[in-house]
């Protein structure tokens, strides 16, 4: 009888256990989960409800307190946090998708013949492409409006380099947007040879020609938001910070994520102008559990690749030129202390060490006696010795490494042995801001967060180049990097409280590698694709 009644009793204490299971969506299990916290711990599995992490322990003890309908087998796959491109330009990536890719052309010739192809397929009136490079080519000079004319005499041309701060057109676009050698400018350059415009246009001339460009239809701007976010997920990327938007764009994106279309999360900086302001500010900060509008994008200076980059002294291999600022300091005064008096963010593009400089300064005394602004330094390319410690007032470097092994065959042309050292000086910075926060600038660069992470961490190209690595003391270590991707990411973005790190009370947003990025060879890390991503607990890859 006792035997009995001491089996009654465990099979009644084993069904309150079973009852007293707390019902969640899903459990993930069988895994090794970085989970990105201060103590950088790691973890077998966790528990989402709602979209949030509820539990994170090891197998036992979510399986033990939970229970759900999805169970989900890791089977010993490595789980980061969902990552966060932190400067990017995702729906100007989209609209490239529509348009002629131009990225990795060897030549003017490649150039015309992938223009040829994609006109043959779409048969447009206005055609515009992305991505060329001079730099790659083996006659490394801008092209010009000759060849763009021999072959598109009739059709208004529109090639934009690769940094987005150059742009080459033929006749047919000069004359539609009124542009001769007379046209006058400031903060860039209109190239005049023997006279007449090239065809070349740098910076802020560029308006000129983008104000005649046909803008893209609601459905091309949804085609490209949509197909843009098939592709972030594909590589992993949860969050996405668009470096530049103008209110309707943002519209359109909110619309699209409450009617459940688009999922991708964005934080968006406003393109700042008087107009943009004038709304935003009055708005206040707009935040969703998808969206978050709470900076201004600025812009300082060019790219050093056009030599639009604001140089204190001449570039080393053209003694004339010092690029130019894109902004003019009284305005960029009067931009910093109206966003000082908001809750806004700035974030500005600075690539040359005198931007740097300029906007360092504005930075300091526009947020004098104000703390946690976390306003950003969009690149920190080229930085003075004595402009480091500006970073040690809160202000936040947000780079792309990628740049670094993209720009290290010619950018000592550029800058000279002594400048170059203080060039895409990650580790420098880090040091100095505490944080860093890391991002691709695609479609500047490719969409791949693994080129970021093996950029900052081997400091070598796709090749392995140079076999030692591209100025190797400023490279980032794994944890450093992989945090630059997703807690300092989020911290950049006042959004650390919600993602960047796997913990209780934060979205679910993860990805799923079969391998372990923080420990495999480096030469294995730029084949690394996630195997799956997941957005607030729901599988989207």
């Amino acid at each position: 009888m006792k035997r009995y009644i001491l089996i009654l009793a465990l099979f009644s204490l084993v069904s309150c256990l079973k009852k007293d299971k707390t019902a969640v969506d899903s459990i993930i299990t069988d895994a090794t989960i970085y989970t990105v916290n201060n103590s950088f711990d790691r973890s077998t599995a966790m528990a989402v409800k709602d979209g949030k992490i509820v539990a994170i322990g090891t197998n036992d003890e979510i399986r033990n307190k939970f229970k759900s309908n999805t169970t989900i087998n890791a089977k010993g796959k490595f789980i980061y946090p969902g990552l966060i491109d932190a400067h990017c330009h995702f729906y100007g990536y989209g609209l490239s998708l529509q348009e002629v890719d131009l990225r990795g052309t060897k030549s003017m010739s490649e150039v015309i013949s992938r223009i040829q192809a994609f006109q043959k397929k779409k048969n447009l009136n206005f055609i515009v492409g992305n991505g060329w490079d001079q730099n790659d080519w083996e006659v490394k000079e801008f092209p010009s409006k000759a060849i763009l004319d021999k072959y598109f005499p009739n059709i208004p041309v529109v090639l934009n380099r690769v940094d987005g701060h150059a742009i080459v057109v033929n006749s047919k676009v000069l004359a539609l947007a009124n542009i001769t050698k007379d046209t006058k400018t400031i903060g860039g350059q209109i190239e005049i040879v023997d006279g007449e415009p090239t065809g070349i246009l740098i910076d802020n001339p560029m308006e000129l020609v983008f104000n005649i460009i046909p803008k893209p239809s609601r459905k091309t701007q949804i085609t490209a938001l949509l197909d843009a976010e098939k592709i972030m997920f594909e590589y992993g990327l949860t969050t996405v910070n668009d470096a530049g938007l103008d209110p309707q764009v943002i519209d359109l994106i909110d619309s699209l994520q409450k009617a459940k279309a688009m999922k991708l999360n964005v934080y968006a900086m406003i393109t700042v102008n008087q107009k943009n302001m004038d709304l935003y500010l009055k708005k206040g900060i707009y935040k969703t559990d998808n969206l978050d509008v709470r900076s201004f994008k600025m812009y300082g200076d060019g790219a050093l690749g056009s030599r639009g980059a604001c140089m204190h002294k001449p570039y080393s291999d053209s003694p004339e030129q010092f690029g130019a600022l894109i902004t003019p300091i009284p305005d960029m005064k009067v931009i910093a202390n109206r966003i000082a008096a908001s809750a806004f963010q700035l974030n500005t593009h600075a690539i040359g060490d005198s931007a740097n400089t300029v906007i360092l300064k504005v930075y300091k005394a526009a947020l004098e006696g104000k703390k946690d602004r976390r306003w950003k330094i969009e690149h920190a390319q080229v930085v003075q010795e004595a402009d480091f410690d500006y970073f040690k007032l809160g202000i936040i470097p947000s780079v792309q490494p990628t740049h670094a092994t993209s720009d290290m065959y010619w950018a000592g042309q550029r800058l000279g042995k002594e400048r170059l050292k203080n060039a895409y000086a990650y580790k420098k910075l880090l040091q100095k801001a505490g944080v860093i926060a890391l991002g691709t600038d695609f479609p500047v660069e490719e969409v791949n967060p693994m080129l970021t992470f093996h950029a900052a961490v081997a400091r070598k190209d796709s090749r392995g180049y140079p076999r030692d690595g591209f100025q190797m003391e400023n490279a980032l270590t794994r944890e450093e990097t992989i945090k630059g991707m997703t807690i300092w990411a989020a911290y950049s973005n006042f959004e650390e409280k919600e993602k960047g790190s796997l913990e209780v009370g934060k979205w679910a947003d993860f990805v799923m590698y079969d391998k372990d990025i923080m420990k495999i060879e480096t030469s294995e890390i730029l084949g690394m694709k996630p195997s799956n991503t997941y957005l607030k607990g729901m599988k989207v890859k």
